[in-house]
């Protein structure tokens, strides 16, 4: 990971596919794409796919119950709105979701959080913040990583990074002071 601008590095995928992000229009790409890119990081490769759970529910349902059979271990789901998408594949498949609400422009993403989070007791689906896709694909990485130890290893260097990016802003801070550490920045 690059400290200066919080990019990540790319890392060549060495292991077939087990994440897939989904969501349910291509506008919720940009929420997604830090799921993607950390993915990425860690020599993940991602299946990307645009399904809605309202427009092409058949396909959905395809996707979700043949998710096993096609090799994949965690499914990130990013949906706006009535943000069904997650819990439909929760439905239809017993490998984990993680839960994307998108931000929208009428209730600023709690609709769909709250959506997502108020599950029926027996179908899971693992919720992050709204707009977190970061996260979901950290959550992905450390869900893969129970079995992978190279990936576990990763992602502790990830969290290293950042505990070590934090140690050297607080010196920078103690040290300039707060008003010019923020001239600096």
């Amino acid at each position: 990971m690059n400290s200066a601008s919080g990019q990540l590095s790319s890392a060549k995928a060495e292991l077939p596919t087990q994440v897939a992000v989904v969501m349910g229009s291509d506008s919720d790409l940009e929420t997604l794409k830090p799921a993607i890119e950390v993915l990425t990081h860690f020599g993940l490769n991602a299946e990307v796919r645009i399904l809605s759970a309202h427009r092409t529910p058949l396909e959905m349902m395809k996707f979700a119950q043949e998710a096993e059979k096609n090799g994949l271990k965690v499914i990130i789901a990013g949906a706006g709105g009535a943000a069904h998408l997650p819990g439909m594949i929760a439905s239809l498949t017993t490998i984990p979701v993680i839960g994307v609400p998108v931000k929208s422009q009428s209730l600023s993403g709690v609709d769909s959080m709250y959506s997502i989070l108020q599950m029926p007791g027996g179908i899971p689906v693992a919720t992050v913040a709204i707009g977190g896709g970061l996260n979901a694909g950290l959550l992905a990485a450390q869900i893969l990583g129970t079995f992978n130890s190279k990936i576990n290893k990763q992602v502790a260097q990830y969290r290293q990074s950042m505990h070590n990016q934090v140690v050297s802003k607080d010196k920078k801070i103690q040290a300039l002071g707060a008003i010019e550490y923020l001239s600096q920045k």
